[in-house]
């Protein structure tokens, strides 16, 4: 932004001037990874230190507590500094991620000191999401070793491309050269697996000091920087992604009739003023009349700055939407690959709709396929159905509608998402969007030898567990039969609701609904009934495929027509109910109903003008009288049959 001729500058030495000084230096945010017990925290609290960044009061509680609580001996415990929780100051090991500040002459600083056991990978991935640089810990006495390889994959994984493999613990291998050049080699060996542009090797002792801040003349072999120098000096303002314009629009800005802009931060690239810009997913371009940031008009912006762009032409944009430059667009996609870090303790289920949260945009998600499971420590691959709490994996999503991103490795921005359970709304997982998916590599696609035979065989493509893992039910039904007047229906519709309320999906069907649509034609002859039974038999079929229970409330009072229910509906699935009421309860409950068949009005009437068989076998047999009693055998024959509920491990 240009300044007037007439703008005061504040005198060399004011308060002013320190802070407009202090505004302008660059902020490298870096975070501390190692095993537990190899010294994160004490050499970001001898950081902090020996740069004189410790208040007096901080520094005398600090003394105080070294020596009521320290674990560092007769030395003072900077670990302390940063160490917080109670848990963490009884154990002496970092469990959450402790965020410092500090500034130096040359730069400003955030510190994220994660924890280094594998328990806590959830919390090391949280503090590496927005960081340029790590550093990772090594005890000088045990060299590279499970978690030095873990926390390198992650770092690797979070796309961060500076690392400073930190050394530590010198004084107490005498500070041998020979020690830290076979260390270096291991871990140079180690990450030519890897995609790592950028790793410095510093040899120091955190509680001691050295080669913390000052080089130290106690390793007159190591000709390299001090920690502190490398970080106020490592170059990372080229990491961020300034050819890729990207801007996710935040909210639309409305102060006034004349007034309509969009904001946002940018989330890579650089916008000018004057040029053309597209909008999606509408693809409708206009040309940029203002850069509008915190201090007024701009000529051009960059990221990561927030800003208010105002467009030539009224085009329809919303939270979500992204402006881009024309010639240069990101995936417009609903299908892609990702690498997930799973951080609920629930285990993930495959068949939830997560909230996808990318970028702006919050829709419907959902994980078609787990391709492989990746081992933190060993990066082997394995198959697997689902992941638990700190595990990795590289998955395939499809989202509810296109998402506008890019592979995470050229924009950490645009590239990366979270996934938030529908339920309780907690972050399940956080991703890195590795590329998007073609539709004939997709794992539901439909084009494959397998599921073509399926097709033409009329199969479904959804298996039987799959169903069963959805619903935690099998595929069932309940044919209820008894005189009219029995308590049926009652029985039924109370069933029904019971299995609704404990989250069971069942279909109800009586005699009434049947009659008023699909068997409307038919009569209540003997042969009438039969052919209402037969197809209602095949519906529950259907149903009791797609894995929902059904229940049904039929007289049905032939019994080999029962026995052919069975055999349509499946005999395994097919569970008759009695309701075991005699003639005289029967006509006590219904009485017009009897009266009429009693003066001849009404003809084919089991009980009265036709035989009701009693059933020979049914699978319960029940009294009206006390239906809370009928309704909880039920469901507790349900468990014994072990259609519902059942557990995913059945």
């Amino acid at each position: 932004m240009k300044q007037a001729s007439s703008t005061q500058h504040p005198a060399p030495g004011s308060i002013s001037s320190f802070l407009d000084q202090d505004q302008q230096k660059d902020l490298l945010r870096f975070l501390t990874a190692g095993s537990v017990d190899d010294g994160k925290s004490t050499l970001i609290g001898k950081l902090l230190f020996d740069s004189k960044k410790i208040y007096e009061d901080q520094l005398m509680a600090l003394e105080r507590d070294s020596k009521r609580i320290g674990h560092a001996g007769d030395e003072t415990d900077y670990a302390l500094l940063l160490d917080g929780l109670q848990a963490e100051r009884e154990q002496g090991i970092t469990i959450d991620v402790a965020y410092r500040y500090f500034s130096t002459n040359k730069r400003k600083f955030i510190i994220a000191d994660t924890p280094g056991h594998e328990q806590y990978t959830r919390n090391m991935v949280t503090g590496a999401s927005t960081a340029n640089l790590a550093i990772i810990l090594v005890d000088a006495r045990k060299g590279v070793i499970t978690q030095t390889r873990r926390h390198t994959f992650l770092v690797s994984l979070l796309g961060i491309r500076h690392i400073v493999l930190a050394v530590n613990k010198m004084d107490l291998v005498d500070y041998s050269e020979e020690v830290f050049e076979k260390i270096c080699d291991d871990y140079k060996k180690f990450v030519t697996r890897l995609s790592l542009p950028d790793i410095y090797f510093i040899p120091l002792s955190a509680l001691k000091g050295d080669n913390v801040v000052e080089l130290s003349d106690k390793m007159p072999w190591y000709r390299g920087k001090s920690l502190l120098h490398y970080l106020e000096t490592v170059h990372v303002s080229s990491d961020r992604n300034f050819d890729d314009f990207r801007f996710p629009v935040q909210i639309v800005l409305r102060p006034d009739l004349d007034f309509r802009g969009f904001s946002g931060k940018v989330a890579s690239g650089i916008v000018r003023k004057g040029e053309k810009l597209m909008a999606l997913p509408s693809r409708k371009s206009s040309t940029v009349t203002r850069i509008i940031g915190p201090d007024g008009d701009m000529d051009y912006a960059f990221p990561p700055q927030s800003i208010t762009l105002t467009l030539a032409d009224e085009i329809d944009l919303s939270r979500g939407d992204m402006l881009v430059h024309p010639d240069n667009l990101p995936r417009v996609e609903r299908q892609f690959e990702a690498m997930l870090v799973w951080m609920d303790e629930k285990l993930m289920d495959p068949f939830t709709q997560f909230f996808i949260k990318q970028a702006n945009n919050v829709t419907r998600a959902h994980i078609d396929q787990i391709r492989y499971r990746v081992d933190v420590n060993t990066l082997e691959q394995s198959e697997t159905n689902a992941l638990a709490l700190n595990e990795i994996g590289r998955v395939v999503i499809t989202s509810a509608k296109p998402l506008l991103f890019d592979p995470y490795h050229r924009n950490r921005s645009t590239g990366a998402f979270i996934l938030i359970d529908p339920i309780t709304h907690n972050t399940s997982a956080v991703g890195m969007i590795i590329d998007k998916v073609n539709p004939s590599d997709m794992p539901s696609r439909l084009v494959d030898p397998e599921s073509k035979r399926l097709i033409e065989q009329g199969k479904s493509l959804i298996g039987k567990q799959e169903l069963e893992k959805r619903y935690r039910q099998r595929g069932a039904t309940l044919w209820i039969t008894g005189l009219h007047g029995s308590g049926k229906n009652l029985l039924a519709y109370t069933l029904e609701k019971q299995l609704f309320d404990a989250g069971a999906t069942v279909v109800m069907v009586d005699g009434s609904t049947a009659r008023s649509g699909l068997n409307r034609e038919l009569d209540f002859s003997p042969a009438g009934r039969a052919e209402q039974m037969r197809r209602v038999a095949h519906v529950c079929r259907i149903l009791n495929d797609q894995g929902i229970i059904t229940i049904c409330s039929f007289i049905s009072p032939r019994e080999q027509v029962r026995r052919q229910l069975a055999e349509i509906v499946g005999p395994e699935r097919f569970h008759l109910i009695y309701m075991d009421a005699g003639l005289d309860y029967c006509r006590s409950n219904k009485p017009e109903l009897y009266e009429l068949a009693d003066k001849g009005q009404l003809h084919f009437l089991p009980g009265v003008d036709e035989p009701y068989e009693v059933p020979e076998n049914p699978a319960l047999s029940l009294k009206p009288e006390n239906m809370a009693e009928s309704v909880a055998k039920v469901m507790e024959f349900l468990g014994e049959m072990k259609v519902f509920p059942i557990s995913s491990s059945q």
